[in-house]
């Protein structure tokens, strides 16, 4: 989600990865040209478009409302999660826990769709443009959420106390991620009237899955988490 301004054509394409009866591509594995297959910008196509200079940003439906409006908190929130999620990958390559990075490069394709959702109001879209940014309207993407959390929770240490965010530099960048998903959630709220109940459903199973996928990748990687200890000294060990 790189720029807010281009919503307009923003397309939903992760939605698609998850269809039933289409086998699941990670973004590393679709065949992208290289920039010499690729035609080039004509010289009048700029990155900057000036529209915003006044304080005020598109939607996908056109309507333009201001940047601090609580639409565009929850775009740019959504777009800083896939931005540590980024930063979270590159600190899993080739590393033993970087069979993690194609779920989350999935996860950050699944953002931009979110983002869409975000961008089209159901209150003042048309039908066409409601359709084309449908989330999830298979109800899956929860659901891979779910089966990916129970599988990394197999051979996970129990814990009986809070797990403070530690494990390393590429578990301690998930539980940050974790905390924006969380901010993500919170900034959602507002507008729950306006977008599919499965974006909210998705980023809430979300944190979820990153809190577990912090602790499977400090796992992964023999570096031991830290717990919260009280003031007092009192502690609760892990089960061994």
């Amino acid at each position: 989600m790189y720029a807010i301004r281009g919503l307009r054509r923003l397309q939903p394409v992760a939605h698609r990865m998850f269809s039933k009866k289409v086998e699941i591509k990670t973004p590393s594995e679709v065949n992208i040209k290289t920039p010499s297959e690729v035609k080039s910008y004509p010289p009048t196509i700029k990155v900057y478009t000036r529209t915003g200079d006044k304080g005020t940003s598109a939607l996908f439906t056109g309507e333009r409302r201001g940047k601090n409006n609580a639409v565009f908190d929850a775009l740019g929130t959504t777009d800083e999660l896939s931005s540590m999620l980024g930063l979270a990958i590159a600190h899993l390559e080739s590393t033993r826990a970087s069979s993690l990075i194609p779920r989350l490069e999935i996860i950050q394709c699944l953002l931009q769709d979110v983002g869409s959702n975000i961008a089209t109001p159901v209150d003042s879209a048309s039908q066409t443009k409601l359709k084309r940014t449908r989330f999830d309207a298979q109800s899956v993407h929860c659901t891979n959420l779910e089966q990916w959390i129970d599988e990394m929770s197999e051979g996970l240490p129990v814990h009986r106390s809070f797990i403070l965010p530690s494990g390393g530099l590429a578990a301690s960048t998930l539980h940050v991620a974790r905390t924006i998903c969380r901010r993500s959630e919170r900034l959602l709220v507002p507008l729950m009237s306006d977008i599919d109940k499965e974006t909210f459903m998705f980023i809430n199973r979300l944190s979820d899955f990153l809190f577990v996928a912090a602790r499977w990748t400090a796992m992964q990687q023999q570096v031991t988490e830290k717990i919260y200890v009280h003031q007092q000294g009192r502690v609760t060990e892990f089960d061994k």
